[in-house]
């Protein structure tokens, strides 16, 4: 067998190839991707080469973590069928070719044990399912946040679950004006002075340099909660988190009791997934997708249509 694939043979320079897939074994299932989605995040920083040393990172590589498809073929001991609709988070199946994270393809071999069935109704928005556990790891059993900084889709994600849950509204930070609509139930403003004493801030902005402003807006025995991804190192003045007693967590990617969690969410009506998916585009022109979602603010997720493939 072989897939059309993304594959990012180095820095800023990306193609649409077609690779052979690893044969699939007893516990494998063959997954025919419908739709794949582009991550801001880590993914801008594979395609621009400054994504910090991570296990598995090199060139050439096919990126995403987030695609949605059908099973096409299933081993007999893969606990899925034929026609299940699942969500896959990546896939190692490409030879010599890196599979970070490797769900950018037209076909997938993947364990079984890896791939969550997913309602049919969610369509393309399944795509939202790994970023949606994300926010909902960085809340579960936590301190909610009474400040979110960054209205990207995490950010928003992060709201959506915090009223999900039934905790109180929180406050969104943005300084990009484009991105201050779409809130549903809470606040999205400018970052300010004026808004001080927060017990818990998500930071969802990326931005390393921030760490001493929010330290600044904690109210004592207050907690940043680091929830993006940092491409540069994070520091921060000890004195004033000190005088705080601040307490700073880092988030990192989701668990499968984080997916039970949020489609639970999610199928109980409490969190709904619309309005987060705005651009979309054939798989051919991927090349031009990534540089829109990573150039175009405007862009909160951009999909990849692999239908026609």
């Amino acid at each position: 067998m072989d897939a059309l694939a993304v594959v990012l043979e180095k820095p800023e320079q990306l193609v649409l190839s077609r690779l052979a897939l690893a044969a699939a074994g007893d516990e494998d299932v063959v997954v025919d991707v419908d739709w794949s989605g582009v991550s801001t995040g880590t993914e801008r920083l594979l395609w621009s080469g400054r994504m910090p040393p991570f296990p598995g990172l090199g060139y050439p590589l096919v990126p995403g973590y987030e695609s949605v498809g059908r099973v096409f073929s299933a081993g007999n001991a893969s606990g899925l069928s034929v026609g299940h609709r699942v969500f896959v988070p990546g896939a190692q199946c490409y030879g010599n070719v890196r599979g970070l994270f490797g769900g950018a393809a037209s076909r997938v071999v993947v364990p079984g044990r890896r791939v969550i069935p997913i309602d049919e109704t969610l369509g393309e928005r399944g795509v939202l399912i790994a970023l949606a556990a994300t926010a909902y790891h960085a809340i579960h059993d936590a301190a909610p946040p009474d400040l979110i900084v960054g209205h990207g889709v995490l950010g928003r994600l992060l709201a959506r679950i915090t009223l999900a849950l039934g905790n109180e509204p929180p406050v969104v930070w943005e300084v990009n004006e484009q991105r201050r609509t779409g809130a549903d139930g809470y606040e999205v403003v400018a970052p300010d002075d004026a808004h001080k004493g927060f017990h818990a801030i998500y930071d969802v902005s990326g931005d390393a340099k921030l760490l001493d402003t929010l330290i600044g807006r904690l109210s004592p025995q207050g907690e940043v909660v680091l929830a993006g991804f940092y491409a540069e190192p994070l520091s921060f003045a000890f004195p004033p988190a000190f005088m705080k007693e601040a307490r700073i967590r880092v988030a990192a990617e989701w668990r499968p009791e984080d997916i039970v969690g949020v489609t639970r969410l999610i199928d109980d009506g409490r969190l709904g997934l619309d309005g987060l998916i705005t651009h979309r585009m054939a798989a051919e022109d991927a090349s031009a997708a990534y540089r829109t979602a990573f150039n175009d603010p405007s862009c909160l997720k951009m999909i990849l249509d692999w239908r026609a493939s």
